[in-house]
């Protein structure tokens, strides 16, 4: 079992039907648009229960990004063992492969974390705490990979990989997913061709 499946074992069941309902719908709607009396009646809780377990809404919403955050370190893991972890290039390819391949999936809106900054211009709020959290991880995951394929500017690649993320999770919301993912490798061999 893997520490997912047991801590989601371990959770209320309430608390699990909240934070799944919250996170069907801040991701298709947005998180200011979606009120508690909403999530409340479609998770089929007591308000009692909804305040048991969160506290406040950016409680929540807190949660939900937590999850992702969580979601997103699993899925790089499981490239990373579905590649062998062996060649670190092959690896961040494969990454953005995967990005690309979520992309596809219905209902595909676009990165969460990228939603809920735009949501939450205070960059001293925890939301945006949590966004930024996800993103040095992400810059910290590529910059390993970068050095470990020798790249002499890892740091700076990073960066640029960074801003190649960020345009694909828009690109594919806002333009035609499958146009953009055309350019997922050619973007990532101009930009690792000399790393």
């Amino acid at each position: 079992m893997t520490k997912k499946e047991e801590v989601r074992r371990r959770e209320s069941p309430a608390r699990r039907r909240v934070l799944d309902t919250a996170t069907a719908l801040f991701y298709a709607e947005g998180v200011h648009a979606v009120g508690i009396d909403r999530i409340i009646a479609e998770a089929g809780v007591a308000k009692a229960t909804f305040y048991h377990h969160f506290p406040a809404k950016d409680v929540l919403v807190h949660a939900y990004l937590d999850e992702q955050y969580r979601a997103h370190r699993d899925a790089v893991a499981a490239v990373r063992e579905a590649s062998g972890g062996e060649n670190p290039r092959e690896l961040l390819l494969a990454v953005f492969d995967r990005m690309g391949e979520i992309a596809r999936e219905p209902g595909f809106r676009g990165c969460p974390f990228i939603n809920a900054a735009a949501e939450f211009p205070d960059a001293g709020h925890p939301v945006r705490q949590a966004v930024l959290d996800h993103r040095v991880w992400f810059r910290t995951v590529m910059t390993e990979l970068l050095a470990a394929a020798g790249d002499p500017r890892a740091a700076e690649t990073a960066d640029i990989l960074m801003l190649l993320r960020d345009g694909l999770a828009v690109g594919c919301y806002l333009d035609d997913a499958a146009a953009v993912r055309a350019v997922i490798r050619p973007a990532l061999d101009r930009v690792l061709g000399d790393a």
